[in-house]
């Protein structure tokens, strides 16, 4: 697995820094793509329902349960 890479964003007026590996920054920006919006306004969405979970855990989570839907998506897809 890659290193940690950190990147700083500007979530809710404030700046902040994230660390993540560089896997999970490709797949936050695979997921913005397709929801049509940058990646600040996905990682603001997981930051204001994150609870007390610190905000790199929210946003491996966030990246996990969108493959997961996807491969259930999948798995429920009829083949012809």
């Amino acid at each position: 697995m890659s290193g940690l890479r950190k990147r700083s964003l500007a979530i809710a007026g404030h700046r902040t820094s994230v660390s993540l590996e560089e896997p999970f920054w490709e797949a936050l920006k695979e997921i913005a793509a397709a929801e049509k919006r940058p990646v600040a306004s996905l990682v603001m969405e997981v930051d204001s329902g994150r609870g007390e979970l610190n905000l790199s855990s929210a946003l491996r989570l966030r990246v996990l349960a969108h493959y997961r839907g996807r491969a259930d998506t999948a798995r429920l897809t009829p083949v012809d």
